[in-house]
């Protein structure tokens, strides 16, 4: 269980080194989109419709139903409408997305490291109470009554019966 600990533990780290490189990725896009819609904006109030087309012509694939959507709502008669298309819900990025998507699924492959762990707990738990039987059974030999004994090796076969029936339904990787 330690093994399967580790390597869903690496799983995870590799799948949030994935989500991060995504999530950079789709930063990198917004700030992309950003800036290119202020500059067609800038061209746009100045009159420069030439150089807000050609901003226009290099909208990301993405952008463009915001954008779209955007203009949709008359932005600049309509005193409610949103500031930008970024506000729009139509705005999307998939790299956003797919940072969301993989950090749930390290999320889960880490939960399934920390259940390993605690697998791993388990039977080592039971390892130390199965040792204390061989105790027990020592120390019963020190014992010249009786009596004493067999209550002393009794004890031992209770916790060596539990110990065994835990061993048995412990779940086996």
């Amino acid at each position: 269980w330690g093994g399967v600990q580790t390597i869903k533990y690496s799983q995870a780290t590799a799948k949030r080194v994935e989500s991060t490189r995504a999530g950079t990725l789709a930063g990198q896009d917004r700030l992309f989109d950003v800036s290119l819609f202020n500059e067609w904006l800038d061209a746009t109030y100045n009159d420069e419709t030439g150089l807000a087309g050609a901003y226009e012509k290099r909208f990301r694939p993405e952008f463009r139903p915001a954008f779209e959507a955007w203009l949709a709502t008359d932005p600049f008669n309509n005193p409610n409408a949103p500031p930008g298309p970024l506000y729009m819900p139509e705005y999307l990025d998939s790299l956003n997305e797919q940072s969301a998507q993989l950090e749930a699924e390290a999320a889960a492959v880490f939960e399934e490291g920390k259940a390993a762990y605690q697998q791993s707990t388990a039977y080592l738990l039971n390892t130390v109470f199965l040792a204390t039987v061989l105790l027990f059974i020592t120390i019963s030999q020190r014992f010249e009554w009786t009596p004493i004994k067999i209550a002393i090796l009794a004890i031992a076969l209770m916790m060596l019966l539990l110990g065994l029936y835990r061993l048995a339904t412990f779940p086996v990787y």
